[in-house]
């Protein structure tokens, strides 16, 4: 699921002018869509619309073909990551065990969906397939902390606080 981030994107000049560093290092070499956007999500944590015209661009491909190469590979991300990155895993054992109904609260307690971003850019959440934790279903984590075992009625209580720490 991939929506619209509602938090503009912002750069610093160092940022664009390693991004320029990249493409040009890159401009001639074949294959070079997927470096350079690994490089560029590691420079951004994330890939902005802006940045993805600048390496179509630049490499002098066309943006369906940048874009293609994003949403194939689960590892790009065009949404900005919150502050604390809420992940529930929707693997079998989790589902089976209630990450369903943890996901909802979460979405529900947030006012977010999956791939989306708070407004005030403290969380965004997604949803993960198993990451090895079958025996704690259903499982959440937060910034990679692992909360196993999580009822719905736990959920406010965890993500309180990380409320707190804005």
């Amino acid at each position: 699921m991939s929506t619209i981030c509602q938090i503009p994107f912002t750069e610093t000049e160092e940022q664009r002018i390693k991004l320029q560093e990249i493409i040009t290092a890159n401009k001639d070499v074949r294959g070079a869509i997927m470096p350079v956007l690994q490089q560029a999500q590691s420079l951004y944590g994330y890939l902005p619309i802006e940045v993805v015209k600048r390496i179509a661009e630049g490499l002098d491909v066309s943006m369906e073909e940048v874009y293609g190469v994003i949403t194939f590979y689960s590892q790009f991300c065009l949404n900005p990551k919150g502050k604390h990155n809420v992940s529930v895993c929707m693997g079998t054992a989790c589902y089976v065990k209630g990450g369903g109904d943890v996901m909802e609260k979460i979405k529900q307690v947030l006012g977010i969906k999956e791939g989306e971003i708070t407004s005030d850019g403290n969380f965004s959440l997604e949803a993960t397939r198993c990451i090895g934790c079958c025996g704690l279903a259903p499982v959440l984590t937060v910034n990679g902390e692992v909360y196993g075992k999580v009822t719905v009625s736990q959920v406010e209580s965890i993500l309180k606080k990380y409320k707190e720490t804005k």
